[in-house]
């Protein structure tokens, strides 16, 4: 897969492993639009890399997928890759009910229906182009979860499994599929969880998933596990158990 002249659409690219993504694909010499739900990210992303175009979206909403698809359409005739960045990640107990679960964002709606809703959206134009992509971006914790983020751990898993199933169904078209699992990595997605809980270690700088993602597009590697995600997806099918009860300790 070539890393320069495309078109790219990167949802939640204003922060975290979604901007790292914008500036490398900059760097690089490709067209990048990117999403969020703040204008003020958004604003601030844009006056890093004045050449990228934004475009404020609630993806949770359905409403507003379809308006960025019919956007995108209109603007961007020529888009060859998605990439489905956005997430949100939130602890919650199930011992509290059906309001712990409620009261907060989307996780299912953010993390799991938007990419499968706009890969369904934009699958047909990328049929038309000559080489295109979707680029997932699940999480190691797809493989072997945290149990205090039950929903995320899920999302992420079903990633992996969509992941799996559109690369087989688009095996032989113009559209690559491939499959971004970071591992633990310094960004704003816990919302200070990390510190309430008291963790030393925040992960890896966002750049670090970015630089991995290029060089793995570049050699066509589908599946690209990055740092400790590579040890949850190897622990997964060798000794899910075990390494299970090692991080939920």
């Amino acid at each position: 897969m070539k890393t320069n002249g495309n078109t790219i659409l990167i949802t939640g690219g204003a922060t975290g492993i979604g901007f790292a993504l914008t500036e490398a694909f900059v760097k690089e010499g490709n067209d990048v639009i990117i999403c969020g739900r703040r204008e003020h990210k958004l604003k601030d992303a844009k006056s890093k890399l004045p050449q990228i175009h934004t475009r404020v979206c609630d993806l949770s909403k359905e409403k507003e997928r379809e308006a960025l698809y019919n956007w995108i359409e209109s603007n961007f005739q020529d888009i060859n890759v998605l990439v489905n960045n956005a997430g949100i990640q939130r602890m919650i107990d199930f011992t509290k009910g059906i309001s712990e679960l409620s009261d907060g964002e989307n996780e299912i709606g953010i993390n799991l229906t938007a990419p499968v809703h706009l890969s369904a959206y934009f699958i047909p134009e990328l049929l038309k182009r000559k080489e295109s992509a979707i680029i997932n971006v699940s999480s190691g914790l797809g493989f072997i979860p945290i149990a205090v983020m039950p929903v995320y751990c899920a999302t992420k898993a079903a990633i992996h499994s969509f992941s799996l199933s559109i690369r087989h169904q688009l095996r032989n078209t113009s559209i690559k599929v491939f499959e971004v699992i970071p591992p633990m990595v310094d960004t704003e997605l816990d919302k200070g969880a990390r510190d309430e809980r008291g963790q030393v270690d925040k992960g890896i700088p966002p750049e670090e998933v970015a630089i991995a993602t290029l060089k793995a597009l570049e050699e066509n590697e589908y599946e690209i596990a990055i740092g400790m995600a590579q040890n949850l997806r190897m622990g997964a099918r060798n000794n899910p158990e075990q390494i299970f009860q090692g991080i939920n300790q």
